[in-house]
């Protein structure tokens, strides 16, 4: 057996690039306002300055607004990013009626409404950016059989659906994998033996290396009975158990650090962080409350990568080009073994 140097932590940023509305408000379908990807530009410039090669999940609100186009088009002059597709049923046609809270989610729509509200947004995105997206995410996150297969069929190479550890009444993301793998197109939730998409989970964990014992114990204090005891946020606020997800919208550099360190510790060599295009600019969806947004964002990451290349080697990729590394990485360790 011959032996091959560690290979180098990839780091992924995927920006959900979509309309801004005050969420606990209805979904918007007409007239979706879109400022917010006026700021791409200037974004882009400061990943660009790290290295960072980031992933864009553009929306149909975006790719149908002209002056959005424009924007996007200009930070992608470089070719330092790219354009992946992202699912928002309430403002993509065609519609069928006013979006509930379960419809938000696309794995609660039927399969040809999915097919039909895909297929005006791969030729809206493939009009407005004369490329065909090969990456996806879901508006709202989560992953089915149907979902999963109906992408394949198009042609995507990567899916970023998952969102691990978490659950809601409407879909679960609980038991799935941390690191990249090749889902079963019966059961996304676990690896399979297709080789046509690869799935591409969002970094989340704890600030404990045991994630086994740290989710059991979260889940616990989830419970009707701790919830009265705010336990979440006691063991949060003692810092004995943190759930941390790899975005500078939820969480500052401390913990977006801690998450950092107790990843590579448990061998992670796949990074992933992501937030939304709205967040970079103040105030527009209630999600996001701090003033001087943009700047504090580019704060946040800029102290995870230093942070992060102080622990490892890194290769800075866009989402489909770690698909891409990791399946060569993975031809190469078979002939080595």
């Amino acid at each position: 057996m011959l032996h091959q140097q560690p290979a180098s932590t990839i780091f992924i940023l995927t920006i959900d690039t979509e309309e801004e509305w005050q969420w606990d408000g209805p979904f918007p379908q007409d007239n979706c306002k879109v400022e917010n990807v006026q700021r791409i530009p200037e974004f882009q410039a400061f990943c660009e300055e790290l290295g960072i090669r980031p992933t864009y999940f553009v929306d149909y609100a975006v790719a149908a607004n002209p002056s959005a186009v424009k924007a996007i088009n200009q930070a992608r002059q470089n070719n330092h990013c790219e354009i992946g597709a992202h699912l928002h049923p309430w403002c993509n046609p065609p519609y069928f009626g006013q979006t509930t809270e379960a419809e938000s989610h696309v794995v609660n729509l039927p399969l040809p409404q999915i097919k039909a509200k895909l297929d005006e947004l791969m030729r809206v995105l493939t009009e407005q950016f004369n490329t065909q997206p090969r990456s996806f995410r879901t508006g709202r996150w989560g992953i089915d059989s149907k979902v999963l297969t109906l992408l394949a069929d198009r042609g995507f190479r990567v899916d970023s659906s998952v969102y691990p550890f978490y659950r809601n009444e409407y879909f679960s993301c609980e038991g799935s994998p941390l690191a990249p793998y090749w889902p079963d197109f019966s059961d996304p939730l676990s690896p399979g033996h297709q080789r046509q998409i690869m799935e591409i989970p969002v970094t989340a964990g704890f600030n404990r290396q045991d994630y086994g014992f740290s989710e059991k114990l979260h889940r616990l204090g989830e419970t009707a009975p701790m919830k009265l005891l705010h336990t979440i946020g006691l063991l949060w606020h003692s810092r004995l158990l943190r759930k941390i997800y790899l975005s500078p919208e939820l969480n500052d550099e401390q913990n977006l650090c801690l998450l950092v360190d107790t990843a590579i510790k448990r061998q992670q060599r796949v990074i992933h962080m992501y937030l939304h295009s709205s967040s970079l600019i103040d105030g527009a969806t209630g999600f996001f409350e701090e003033t001087n947004s943009l700047s504090i964002i580019c704060q946040r990451i800029r102290a995870t990568v230093e942070h992060l290349q102080r622990l490892t080697p890194v290769e800075f990729c866009t989402i489909t080009e770690a698909c891409e590394l990791l399946n060569a990485r993975s031809a190469q360790q078979a002939v080595l073994t």
